[in-house]
């Protein structure tokens, strides 16, 4: 029996058991199987290898997408770069962490914007921002990002001077949702946006997926916003996980 496996804490909102299932039985993939692993605490890690020596590949998410390095015995080469891991490969009782995230995104973003490269607003800084920040600038479009704090990022701004700034969201027509906010069950959560500040210039790609319309898409699609949530990126991101594994 081959193990794969998610990795995080929480972990009630996950899909990847559910996906990973329904593809195992849909494409007749036998002797495999897909765990949740949540752990509350990442020192448990090493153990959790221990107790599964079946395991061939894991899924990181939210919060050890970067605190996951240190356990690592390789870094791909773009997963070096962004500096945030969401996929391990096992082999040979050797650990390498790549980032199917960026994958995923800059996927999904490209055959969403057909061709167009709006400026970006990126709400959030945290692990899955990285991957978003390489994407964009793969695809060589602007960005700003915004903090709840100051940041030493470069091109980074508060909420603060987001809302009080409406020029600001007006040079930058795209918003994307890094943060973990409005996903179940806490879904009545946004990241601070000023409705006002919203037309329906702007796009709003949230990469939450559970629910599959959150309160940030439901607020700004009510001023004439487009949007779409982080599925797509989801489906585009395991599938290139799965490859590596294999």
């Amino acid at each position: 029996m081959r193990k794969f496996g998610l990795i995080g804490y929480p972990l009630g909102h996950s899909f990847s058991k559910k996906y990973f299932s329904e593809k195992f039985e849909k494409e007749e993939i036998k002797y495999a199987q897909f765990e949740l692993y949540e752990l509350e605490d990442l020192s448990s890690f090493p153990s959790l290898l221990k107790e599964n020596p079946e395991l061939k590949g894991l899924s990181v998410t939210i919060p050890y997408k970067e605190k996951i390095i240190p356990f690592l015995d390789e870094l791909d080469g773009a997963c070096r770069e962004i500096g945030a891991v969401n996929c391990i490969q096992i082999q040979n009782g050797k650990l390498k962490g790549y980032n199917t995230d960026y994958l995923g995104f800059k996927d999904s973003l490209e055959n969403w914007l057909k061709g167009e490269k709006p400026a970006g607003l990126l709400l959030g800084t945290g692990g899955a921002s990285k991957a978003i920040v390489r994407a964009l600038k793969d695809l060589e479009m602007d960005y700003t990002m915004v903090s709840r704090s100051e940041s030493s990022h470069q091109n980074c701004i508060t909420y603060n001077e987001l809302n009080t700034d409406p020029s600001i969201l007006e040079k930058h027509p795209l918003i994307i949702n890094t943060t973990p906010l409005g996903t179940f069950p806490k879904t009545e959560a946004m990241p601070e946006v000023n409705p006002d500040f919203i037309t329906c210039r702007h796009k709003v790609y949230d990469l939450v997926y559970n629910p599959e319309k959150t309160f940030l898409m439901r607020t700004l699609e009510a001023r004439g916003a487009i949007v779409k949530n982080g599925l797509e990126m989801l489906i585009l991101q395991a599938e290139a996980a799965w490859k590596i594994w294999n």
